[in-house]
């Protein structure tokens, strides 16, 4: 498992000050319009698309195998698969999902608490939803709107309170004042109702889209209820129209009938799809700690998740040579499993056996259906890291073939200009350096190693039109 930090999206949980801040210009208000969130909480509310932040990204094979098997589906139902979405897991423990964009963006925390796959299907069909109904688009236009209104109601308060204050009349000035601030509530009512419209029609989409491919929407009730339970624990007073979402309760009355009408209600999941969902949560809980793996399976902890997330807790707590015979004897179970494979690589790379760990992980990747990206480029980093000239080819066709797939992802160019430097390539690993830098957002370093390249490559050759392309680059 990776954690990537790209600039993406930043969570904001305060929907007075959100609001307030679009009111204020333009700029704000395009940064606020851009993403639509299932649910963080009862307070919570639009995502703030921020230029200066990031959020920690998660890149995993087997979870990202998990997830397009959940979401391709869902975007054929919704008509949304020819517009290439992309799902991306976000490396926080709260339970929510947003979009923006082509973009649906999955916290891995609502994979943990998700019990069943029913339950995080049913957060990716509402967030289909928000991208069928073209939500976004109209939620900027529903900003703009509550910007002007309370940009006039903020002038007419000023106009009163100037005359007020010209006529020697206080009590007129602080009515003046009163309509002033009384135009930005309006304003942000409106906006927080408009939004929890949308939110109710995402509900009763994802509905559609699960009765189509044959799915239950018990889960999505289940999640609702959860959020109930948490509420009536939490004992907070929640002004309703202060919101950003319907009340939990709410939502649940208004998709229950609905929801049962459906000859899918009681369809329950596969059990070797609950198991693949299973061996996700136990690896994101050993990798993050959000929860202990014990816990989560207390009901079978001999079970294959329970173990299979010891197998890398064990790994991550510093033991590999400890964890080898765990992890050997969920292979011996599952001699098919490519993600097995995968993590005896990572264990034996740990236990500095990288020519072990590039057996591992060609035999992972040699059993990979997906064909993942990351494993072929971790595959290629191990043959690197074996430090034989003889093996840096395959290293560098392996490093190579996992950039093709993914090529705005940093490392994959890092390991491929150690791989050209082994090979005395210095040209090749100069513009690989540039590449990483490039795709880092480090600009500056980026143009210092195209430059450098560029003297050592031939002049007008691809390599050395790449170079250039990054010399170019403007801010």
């Amino acid at each position: 498992m990776t954690l990537a930090k790209q600039q993406t999206v930043s969570l904001c949980n305060t929907s007075s000050r959100l609001v307030s801040k679009a009111m204020s210009g333009k700029k704000t208000t395009k940064l606020l319009a851009g993403a639509l969130t299932f649910v963080i909480g009862a307070t919570s509310t639009l995502p703030a698309y921020a230029q200066s932040r990031s959020v920690p990204i998660i890149r995993d094979a087997e979870i990202e195998a998990l997830i397009t098997d959940y979401t391709n589906p869902i975007l054929n139902a919704a008509k949304l698969k020819k517009r290439n979405v992309q799902t991306i897991l976000v490396n926080s423990s709260s339970f929510n999902a947003f979009v923006d964009g082509r973009r649906i963006f999955i916290n891995s925390g609502a994979i943990v608490q998700s019990e069943t796959p029913n339950e995080l299907i049913g957060v990716i069909a509402h967030e289909a939803g928000h991208l069928a109904g073209g939500h976004q688009d109209r939620l900027r236009e529903q900003l703009s709107r509550a910007r002007t209104m309370a940009v006039i109601g903020a002038l007419i308060g000023a106009g009163a309170g100037v005359a007020g204050a010209a006529a020697g009349n206080s009590s007129a000035a602080a009515a003046g004042g009163g309509i002033a601030m009384g135009s930005g509530e309006a304003a942000m009512r409106s906006l927080l109702s408009y939004q929890r419209t949308e939110e109710m029609t995402a509900d009763r989409l994802a509905i559609n889209y699960l009765n189509a491919t044959g799915q239950s929407a018990k889960g999505m009730l289940t999640t609702f209820s959860r959020f109930a339970n948490a509420l009536s624990l939490n004992g907070t007073q929640i002004d309703q129209y202060r919101i950003s979402h319907p009340l939990p309760r709410e939502r649940i009355s208004n998709l229950e009938n609905l929801a049962k009408a459906s000859p899918h209600y009681n369809k329950t999941d596969s059990a070797a799809l609950q198991l693949r969902h299973d061996m996700a949560r136990a690896k994101i809980a050993a990798y993050s700690g959000m929860g202990s793996v014990q816990r989560i399976f207390r009901n079978n902890p001999r079970g294959l998740a329970a173990r299979y997330g010891d197998a890398i807790t064990t790994y991550l707590n510093g033991s590999a040579r400890n964890a080898l015979p765990k992890i050997d004897a969920l292979i011996k179970e599952q001699p098919k499993n490519p993600y097995f494979y995968e993590i005896r690589g990572e264990i034996l790379m740990k236990a500095n056996d990288p020519a072990g760990a590039a057996k591992a992980l060609q035999q992972a990747t040699s059993l990979d259906p997906k064909k993942s990206s990351i494993m072929r480029m971790s595959y290629g980093r191990a043959l690197m890291l074996t430090g034989t000239k003889a093996n840096m080819p395959a290293a560098i066709r392996e490093l190579k073939a996992g950039i093709a797939r993914e090529p705005e992802f940093p490392s994959g160019y890092g390991y491929l200009a150690q791989a050209y430097g082994q090979s005395g390539d210095i040209a090749l690993a100069d513009l690989a350096t540039a590449d990483m830098h490039y795709y880092s957002g480090n600009r500056q370093q980026a143009k210092i190693f195209a430059l450098r390249a560029q003297q050592k490559l031939k002049k007008g050759s691809p390599d050395w039109l790449r170079a250039q392309d990054i010399i170019n680059t403007k801010k």
